[in-house]
């Protein structure tokens, strides 16, 4: 049987419309190619809680799946508004079905919060464009979700937001010296959940549709210092994206293999599929 997932989609229509219309596909479709890359026989459904009226599984309908994905979000999750607090139910549900459940930035926050723990602005700021130096912690250099990773390790990355207060049974993984929780493990409620705080799934062409979207904030917030310096980044990300071999521009941008090869970008969503989707498929009598 082929694998059957579900991807959450973490946006309101708005900015998942301004996605598509700036990239082709909302953050669920692009998230549900890259599966099928992975999988290419998996199928997926899209769930938008964000909807208002939207037609979501319980813990019930969950647990048909073989595997979950949260996608990111330009939500704050501590608005608590009713889009919040609808994905937020559902990943309660999630964790309730025991089906193996996967988050990337806001994915990683629904799973904190739907667990009894806390997000927040970082004091520090935004962490956009690539994360830096993330390393594993002791209980992230046994764990197989970062089996693969080296000592040290850079990823895309677009948030401002991170876990504050922890969940109580939560493993850290790996951490960076911008956000303390870059990988974790949740437990609650008899399901486990795995995730990242950065985006493994953003291709560096995808990455550059998104800070060509956030050039106001990245010029307010001095990450670059004019309009002409935000083209010139964002193109050259898109021409690193489109030529890997451009070695000029990977030298200029700090940027390794880790990024621009993409079996290595998707290392944690290639473990969680081979060492949770597909073993917990096999105990559920499924394989």
């Amino acid at each position: 049987m082929p694998l059957r997932f579900l991807v959450v989609e973490g946006n309101t229509e708005g900015p998942r419309e301004r996605h598509r219309a700036t990239y082709g596909k909302t953050y669920a479709e692009s998230y549900g190619a890259v599966l099928q890359g992975l999988e290419k026989d998996a199928i997926y459904d899209i769930a938008l809680p964000a909807d208002e009226g939207a037609n979501l599984p319980d813990a019930a309908g969950l647990e048909g799946y073989d595997g979950i994905f949260l996608t990111g979000s330009a939500l704050n999750a501590y608005h608590a508004t009713p889009e919040i607090l609808r994905q937020i139910d559902l990943m309660r549900a999630a964790f309730k079905s025991r089906t193996p459940v996967f988050g990337s930035c806001w994915g990683l926050q629904m799973g904190a919060m739907a667990s009894g723990g806390d997000v927040q602005a970082n004091p520090i700021g935004r962490e956009v464009g690539i994360a830096r130096r993330i390393v594993k912690t002791d209980a992230g250099m046994k764990h197989p979700l970062l089996a693969g990773r080296p000592a040290a390790w850079d990823a895309p990355a677009v948030h401002l937001d991170m876990i504050t207060n922890m969940p109580g049974d939560i493993t850290i993984l790996a951490q960076n010296s911008v956000t303390p929780v870059q990988a974790a493990e949740i437990r609650h409620d008899g399901g486990v959940f795995w995730g990242v705080q950065y985006h493994p799934e953003f291709s560096l062409i995808e990455l550059s549709v998104i800070l060509d979207r956030y050039r106001p904030i990245l010029l307010a917030e001095g990450f670059l210092a004019s309009d002409e310096a935000h083209a010139a980044y964002v193109h050259e990300l898109r021409t690193l994206g489109e030529n890997p071999a451009r070695f000029d521009l990977a030298w200029k941008h700090g940027v390794d293999e880790e990024l621009l090869d993409e079996d290595r970008r998707l290392t944690e969503i290639r473990n969680f599929i081979a060492h949770y989707v597909k073993p917990t498929k096999s105990a559920r009598g499924r394989a």
